[in-house]
């Protein structure tokens, strides 16, 4: 690549650091913005220059563990790998993302780039790109204000894997995937991935997915998660079976590790080792809120992220039985209060605080939901003050339900981290 986007690339690392300065720890988007208007060119040129091709990571839930999973199993194969953070997933986000490596020349040492992208932007952007692998999560009612409805959603991603130049790895449990996977040219293998029988069973309220396939995938035609029991699952590759520890509790996220595994197979092709891919993935922290366990002054609290009706479901259903301290937070991100009244809190029990500026709505669906409900506040910083002032519990650790906004201006009040990039 020429020095054709030097000035651009200059104009964005200064757009950068006035955003940072101006806003510490914030920003990220400006200097993406920046570069967007003045270089549309960039971004896709970029994304497609890595040697050994573009990964994409897409779907409505599940993509930033996923993301995470996959790149520590392609380095464990001694890969080098270009990310963004979960955080960049947007247009914006993903050329903010490369600014941070690329050379003036527009050139980014690595391997290979695997990328976790929003569905929209991934669809608006899609056009420019040639990933050779395609990775596709689930479809499920999520962002009703952008998506309006799952068969808009299941649009997006067909159109992002109609690019895919190499393999499509698409969750076969998933009726809109599964169809998607069908339609797709032949000139493009189809990698699926499941969930056997014994585990669809185990989950009675299913896995959130808006349409579930009335058939299971066989051992013979892709990997299978076969069982999962807290934070361990395990998964037959090619007839044998791995045990993989998890960054967090639940089947939802069993079946991040199977779709990380998958991809990762497709990426490497002969390369790929099951042993190998599955330590690396076993070993990964918990990403960002999503069953991430800190310590604040010297209590030990967990958070949950939760994203749409069916994140909240999967994560309430998941929680540890023995939890008897829980604040939940909403905030500005859920417009309607609607939107999360498909979940069935019930299984909570017992809120001792129910916070953020959506405190009185989620307060009001708790209820509803027969979960006894201490106290209604909606000072975010107060709640959280209160909360952890408590004593610890006789069992379990403190937990704290949120959702993206809530889960910022927590991390905010307690002087943690306010984003993956973020270094503080």
């Amino acid at each position: 690549m020429s020095v054709r986007y030097a000035p651009a690339i200059l104009l964005g690392r200064v757009a950068r650091t006035l955003a940072r300065w101006r806003k510490p720890g914030g920003g990220s988007a400006v200097p993406g913005l920046v570069v967007n208007a003045i270089a549309p060119g960039f971004l896709p040129r970029t994304l497609n220059s890595f040697p050994g091709g573009l990964v994409i990571v897409t779907g409505s839930s599940g993509k930033s563990t996923t993301t995470k999973m996959l790149v520590a199993a392609l380095r464990a194969h001694g890969s080098s790998v270009f990310t963004n953070q979960s955080t960049a997933n947007i247009s914006q986000g993903l050329t903010s993302a490369l600014l941070e490596q690329v050379s003036l020349a527009g050139r980014i040492a690595g391997d290979i780039a695997v990328l976790e992208m929003d569905e929209g932007h991934g669809a608006l952007i899609s056009g420019s790109l040639e990933p050779r692998v395609v990775v596709l999560t689930n479809v499920m009612v999520d962002q009703i204000d952008r998506f309006h409805d799952s068969d808009m959603v299941a649009a997006m991603l067909a159109k992002i894997a109609g690019r895919a130049t190499g393999t499509v790895v698409v969750n076969a449990d998933d009726l809109h995937l599964s169809r998607l996977g069908d339609g797709l040219a032949p000139t493009v293998d189809v990698a699926r991935y499941g969930v056997t029988p014994e585990v669809l069973a185990a989950n009675p309220r299913g896995l959130g997915y808006t349409l579930t396939s009335p058939t299971r995938l066989l051992a013979e035609d892709g990997m299978l998660l076969s069982a999962v029991d807290g934070r361990d699952a395990t998964i037959l590759i090619n007839g044998t079976e791995h045990a993989v520890h998890l960054p967090a509790r639940g089947t939802h996220y069993a079946v991040d590790a199977l779709t990380a595994l998958a991809a990762a197979q497709a990426a490497l092709s002969s390369r790929f080792d099951a042993a190998t891919a599955v330590t690396a993935i076993s070993t990964i922290p918990p990403v960002f809120g999503r069953g991430e366990v800190v310590s604040v002054n010297g209590t030990t609290v967990e958070f949950v992220l939760v994203q749409n009706p069916a994140s909240l479901q999967l994560n309430v259903d998941s929680l540890a039985p023995n939890t008897e301290q829980i604040l939940v937070a909403v905030g500005s991100d859920v417009r309607d209060p609607s939107y999360l009244w498909p979940a069935d809190t019930s299984g909570l029990g017992h809120v001792l605080i129910a916070s953020g500026s959506k405190a009185h709505d989620i307060g009001l669906q708790l209820v509803y939901d027969g979960v006894t409900v201490d106290r209604i506040e909606p000072d975010l910083g107060r709640a959280l003050d209160d909360f952890l002032a408590l004593p610890e519990p006789a069992t379990g650790v403190k937990t704290i339900i949120f959702s993206a906004d809530s889960m910022r201006r927590t991390r905010a009040h307690l002087g943690l981290a306010t984003n993956e990039a973020d270094p503080t």
